[in-house]
């Protein structure tokens, strides 16, 4: 596993020089989010399809 550190400096290289710091907050915020999504597979915190389509049901009923 990677440092955060060695993340960042990493992502830092990919994105362009003239790149805002709202461009880095949101570049920083997806990679954590997919990271975060990877883990939750690994632990089984996953949803199936159909648990999703009742779930998702409930809410697009009027």
């Amino acid at each position: 596993m990677q440092t955060a550190k060695y993340e960042v400096s990493e992502l830092l290289k990919r994105l362009p020089e003239d790149c805002s710091l709202e461009d880095i907050q949101y570049h920083l915020y997806v990679l954590q989010k997919i990271e975060r999504g990877l883990q939750d597979v690994k632990e089984g915190r996953i949803y199936t399809q159909e648990e999703v389509e009742k779930l998702m049901a409930k809410w697009l009923e009027k």
